[in-house]
Formats: structure tokens, sequence, C-alpha cells
């Protein structure tokens, strides 16, 4: 499986002109820079990125566009000016069933899994708060760069549900154990001055078009670096995750329908969704 997933990164070109592409639904664009080969990911879904299953189509659809276009790199980031992702669509999940709490997972997962294992340089430009599914993104790519006054972390505990072990893995390969493991069962969102210091984001930026920059810096680094090599040493470091993921993934959907469908959590939901619409009518 890493094997075939790094043959299909091996080569990457340089054009002389920047392609434009997008979803149908254009709830995702892809710019690619042919100057650099580096190409940027924008999640389009107005107020705040909200992760529906429309929206992890997409991501996953534009994941895979930008590995088969020759792309030295990939930055995902934001259109919107103030969240980076707030993770996954509550409503969605509220008052459903366990189908449609399913269908949802799965997506969530293969995001997830495209990106963490992609052989591309990968990096994300937050620019905006980025909780839950939104910290979920971001500590899957290599290098973050966040902007000011903003949020990130996994704080699913908040709301009566875990972050799966993949996630846990992955977030503890960023943090040291003992405060990831506090943070997970915290729910904590670290500001970004914090998440700086404890080394959840690697730059601040003093704005999107900075943290992007930034984030291309980042990705020009490996520019001398041979492109097999690079992404087989990456592989060797992600691999024992990829591979328990891959044998645990239908378990874990199981295991998230059957939590996210008890009672408490899905009151614990409503009531989070109600205060956000007393929030909203109070503007």
């Amino acid at each position: 499986m890493l094997r075939s997933n790094l043959l299909r990164h091996i080569a990457r070109g340089v054009g002389v002109a920047t392609r434009s592409m997008s979803n149908s639904a254009k709830l995702t664009t892809v710019e690619v820079n042919d100057k650099t080969g580096i190409a940027t990911l924008s999640m389009c879904r107005p107020p705040v990125n909200s992760q529906n299953v429309p929206l992890l189509l997409a991501l996953k659809s534009s994941i895979a566009e930008i590995e088969s276009n020759k792309s030295r790199g990939l930055i995902l980031t934001s259109g919107s000016g103030s969240v980076f992702s707030a993770g996954l669509d509550l409503l969605e999940m509220y008052n459903t069933d366990k189908e449609r709490l399913r269908t949802i997972w799965t997506e969530l997962q293969n995001v997830w899994i495209a990106l963490y294992s992609t052989t591309l340089p990968t990096a994300a430009a937050i620019n905006g708060h980025a909780p839950a599914g939104g910290c979920l993104l971001a500590t899957a790519c290599e290098y973050r760069v966040m902007l000011p006054k903003c949020v990130i972390g996994l704080n699913e505990t908040q709301l009566g549900i875990i972050a799966p072990k993949w996630l846990v893995s992955g977030f503890a390969d960023v943090l040291p154990p003992r405060l990831a493991e506090r943070a997970l069962t915290q729910g904590r969102l670290f500001t970004t001055e914090e998440a700086l210091k404890e080394g959840l984001v690697d730059e601040i930026a003093d704005s999107k078009e900075d943290a992007l920059n930034r984030c291309a810096a980042f990705i020009a680094s490996f520019s001398k670096v041979n492109a097999l090599a690079r992404g087989l040493t990456k592989l060797q470091f992600r691999a024992a995750n990829i591979e328990e993921f891959e044998r645990i993934r239908e378990k874990d959907v199981e295991d998230f329908v059957a939590l996210a469908s008890r009672s408490e959590v899905q009151l614990a939901m409503g009531n989070y969704l109600e205060n956000l619409k007393k929030k909203k009518n109070l503007k």
C-alpha cells in the first residue's frame, strides 16, 4: 500500500502558467503556481468550513487531483477570513440515522488518510480558528503556519466524543505524549502563541499571504532533495500509524457510530447547537 502510494508521486514537473481548478460545487479550489509547482487547496464552504459529506468528498477529490497534476507540494488553507475549519458539521451528526453517521465518519477517514499519507510535502496555512476537525486537517500536514489571535486543538471530549486512535497517534507525534494526553482529555484549545510554544504550529504569520509564503518556503526547502528519497523517508515515520489505521478503520467507524448515537452525546450536540443559535441571535 505504501509502495504504490509512493510511486504515484515520483515525477514532479514545473509548468509555465498558473492553473486554477475547483470541484463542481466549488466547495474547494485548487490553484497551482507552475513557477514553484506548489498547489494551494482552499476550503470554500461559508461561513466556517464545517465538514459535511460534500466538503469531505471535495477535499478528497482535490487532494487526488493535486497528486495527479505533477505538483511539487500542497498548501491547505481556507477561503474564510476568520476560520480555517470548525470541524465536522454537527447538523449532519445530530438527530440523524446511523447510516448517515457511518458515511460522514468514513469520508473524514478518507480525507485524513489521503492528506496524511501523501508523499507530497504538505503545509497548512491556518488563517483562522482550527478546532476539532480543523486541527485534524492541520496536523495531518507536515508543517503549520498560523495567524495570531486564533485557537487550535482537538476538543472533541467537550461534546462527549473521543478522538480516534489514528488521530491520537498523529497528535502525539506533533506534541510530547504527556502534553497530548492532557490536551485531549481536557478538550483543550491552544491559542496561537501557546501552539507555537508547544510545537503544535511551526510559525506565526502576520497575514494569510504571509502564511502562504512561509508554507511555500517550507516546501521549497525540499527543492534539491530527491523526491523519491524524501517520500520514502516521510512514509517511514508515518508507516506504523497508517498500517494501524488500515487495520482498524472499519471497527473505528462502528465505534464512532455507537458513541455518536448515544442519547447523552446527542443531547450534548443539541445543547451546543442551541447555544450557537442563541449567540447568533444576539449579534
